[in-house]
């Protein structure tokens, strides 16, 4: 995964204009809150009128396996995040 880092990364963003990088950051951002709410929605749903027994028996278990793997990564890629946040406050 290609990360780039941009030129203002301990800047404020108040007071200065949004550089190009900035503003596809932000709308990516956008875009993952939405994402994030509407899988969040779909699991409550799912959770609220199956149980987990039924999932299991009628899931494509490959499949199903490969989500649980994705969000495993996504979420500790969030940790990750919350203890970056966690130790920038402390410093």
């Amino acid at each position: 995964m290609l990360m780039k880092k941009s030129g203002h990364t301990n800047q404020t963003t108040r007071g200065r204009w949004l550089d190009v990088e900035e503003i596809r950051l932000v709308s990516d951002l956008r875009i993952m809150h939405s994402k994030v709410d509407e899988l969040y929605q779909v699991v409550c749903n799912l959770k609220r009128r199956h149980s987990g027994a039924d999932i299991q028996k009628c899931a494509d278990q490959p499949v199903l396996n490969e989500d649980i793997d994705r969000v495993d990564e996504i979420y500790l890629w969030f940790v990750s995040l919350k203890d970056d946040g966690r130790n920038r406050k402390a410093i």
